[in-house]
């Protein structure tokens, strides 16, 4: 018709293997990002490719996918069950203020009961962004039906048939989720998930947390969003299953729903500094958590947020939330909650240490107590066990705390604690980093780096990308808080997050190979005397392009490393002594403020 031959370069074999890009939005940072899926037609709603994910058998659209033409997952041998597909859509129990009010024995550690409710007209206009859609409007008896993926042809003349990309979408997972979810849609799909929203939604009405008002005509009503992790304990076995709402704090305005928004946190030498204090006195380590912590200050600003998903009041769908307690996601939430529970410390005589505001001290008489907070995770430890349980049971009746017992896990570092010593190391976080890189399988080296680059450098599809090589990168930086070793290492390949070269590329996976054999490697903090000794040297325009040098110096408390930095120099150095005097006033500065 139009002169021109067709383009099939498009077409592909019904079932071949093939890899659709997950969306950024979709994914976690240190996820892969695309899985295996079986290529099963083309979609009839827009362009693009159908792909069926064979560990979720979720259908996946994707205009942007790659096809392995050798590989057919679902071979002719191979048998597989049918898909079973329910009709019914589940949809989450809101429970309303008056019904919520009336069950004084209400407890949130056990997960309300889920119920399957009709939507309503208003809902029904939002459900294909919101909740699961039924295949089928028709009342049907029967509760599960086969489904079959056949290869979509052109629809015959009078045929009726439900539309494919729902009926996978329906299927409803039993069994856990491989990773945490990135959305409401896909979390909705597991029982545990939505155990997990409720019983937050029913603590976030149990602290009355916001009131349902119309939206006044000359104000705007933040979004909101679920957020899911998987907590887990120090040897990597799940601890919980959270949910948390988040209001979209970056939507606010200043000066008209927030003002000040700084808050401080512990800095790592000094949560180091109180487990060597501790260990020197033989002083237990107690851990502590706040359920809920930025719930309990109330909120002076004037905020309106939206309803939130598969929670929105049937008989007031329109309302807004008016916030009366700083939910997270708030710009001002942190800092809220530092002056109410710092204050709090102060009226029972707690006094904020000079070098950092985050550490509070209590000196009476012969009573010393020292407690660290890093937002809602608490270290407590003194001499006088009497005197820290007087502290925890007004603590406790304030704020919903948790005693964790000894400290174990904080802020994702394993805590043991021997005789002598404690040893810091986060040993699953590294084993973590590894996979995300996928070297699981990798061949161990004895070193982080080397002198001399190899001439012909194999180039990695995965770790060249430099998304991927920014997000692993990152994740090392946190590792370096228990791996000095991997310092320098990692200070060399963060200057090149923006100018990525196969050598880089060779020199991060050769560190990975390191880690890999090194996985329990940490740092001991062990009693000895409380002697101050501190180290600093400098190379000289070690940098080839810019002509810098790197500053790096190490601060022991006794025997135990305490603080360290490796750093590249903001200016050129005339003289290798220069290049020393400038590392050594950066350490005079840390040792300073360590005194």
């Amino acid at each position: 018709m139009h002169n021109r031959t067709p383009d099939y370069s498009h077409l592909c074999t019904f079932g071949y293997a093939c890899f659709p890009l997950i969306p950024s939005s979709q994914q976690h940072k240190l996820q892969p990002t695309s899985d295996c899926c079986v290529f099963l037609g083309y979609s009839d709603i827009y362009k693009g490719y159908k792909c069926l994910n064979i560990n979720t058998n979720k259908l996946i659209m994707s205009r942007h996918v790659k096809f392995d033409e050798t590989n057919f997952p679902f071979s002719a041998n191979q048998k597989t069950s049918p898909i079973q597909v329910s009709h019914t859509c589940p949809r989450l129990l809101i429970p309303s203020s008056a019904q919520y009010t009336s069950q004084k024995t209400t407890t949130t550690t056990a997960a309300p009961a889920l119920s399957q409710v009709e939507p309503t007209t208003s809902e029904t206009q939002n459900q294909s962004s919101e909740t699961v859609i039924p295949t089928n409007t028709s009342n049907h008896t029967s509760p599960q039906h086969t489904f079959r993926h056949p290869m979509v042809t052109r629809t015959r003349t009078g045929s009726l048939r439900p539309i494919s990309r729902l009926n996978l979408l329906h299927h409803q997972p039993t069994s856990d989720p491989p990773t945490d979810p990135t959305s409401y849609q896909e979390a909705s799909k597991y029982q545990i998930w939505r155990s997990a929203m409720a019983a937050e939604f029913l603590a976030l009405q149990k602290q009355g947390t916001w009131s349902l008002v119309p939206l006044p005509s000359n104000c705007s009503a933040l979004g909101c969003r679920w957020t899911y992790r998987t907590k887990t304990h120090a040897d990597g076995s799940i601890a919980q299953y959270k949910a948390r709402l988040v209001a979209k704090g970056n939507h606010q305005e200043f000066g008209l729903d927030y003002s000040e928004t700084f808050s401080p946190v512990a800095k790592l030498p000094t949560i180091r500094v109180l487990l060597v204090v501790a260990i020197h006195h033989n002083w237990p380590v107690q851990q502590l958590d706040v359920a809920n912590a930025f719930l309990h200050d109330k909120l002076t600003e004037t905020v309106y947020m939206r309803q939130p998903k598969g929670f929105e009041d049937s008989t007031n769908p329109d309302h807004v939330c008016l916030l009366h307690k700083a939910i997270y996601g708030l710009r001002q939430a942190t800092r809220q909650w530092y002056n109410t529970f710092t204050s709090t410390l102060v009226s029972m005589g707690f006094v904020h240490s000079s070098a950092d505001p985050s550490f509070l001290i209590l000196h009476q008489q012969n009573i010393h107590i020292y407690l660290l907070i890093y937002v809602d995770d608490i270290l407590i430890t003194g001499n006088d066990n009497k005197a820290i349980h007087n502290t925890l049971t007004i603590l406790g009746n304030k704020f919903a705390m948790k005693n964790l017992g000894e400290a174990h896990n904080f802020l994702g570092i394993k805590i043991d604690r021997y005789a002598q010593h404690f040893f810091l190391s986060q040993q699953n976080y590294a084993l973590s980093i590894i996979k995300s890189a996928n070297l699981s399988k990798c061949n161990k080296l004895s070193n982080p780096s080397c002198t001399k680059l190899p001439v012909d450098i194999q180039p990695d599809e995965h770790l060249s990308d430099p998304t991927t090589y920014r997000q692993i990168t990152g994740s090392l930086q946190y590792l370096t808080l228990t791996r000095p070793d991997i310092a320098y290492s990692v200070n060399q390949l963060s200057q090149h997050m923006h100018q990525l070269e196969p050598q880089h590329v060779y020199l991060l996976k050769r560190l990975l190979r390191y880690l890999q054999g090194t996985s329990d490697f940490g740092i001991p903090i062990s009693k000895s005397k409380l002697c101050l000794t501190s180290f600093s040297n400098a190379d000289w325009a070690g940098d080839p392009v810019s002509r810098k040098s790197t500053s790096g110096y190490c601060s022991f408390l006794g025997d135990s490393l305490i603080s360290w930095t490796v750093k590249k120099q903001s200016t050129v150095a005339r003289s290798s002594t220069e290049a020393e005097y400038r590392a050594l006033a950066a350490l005079t500065a840390d040792v300073i403020w360590l005194r």
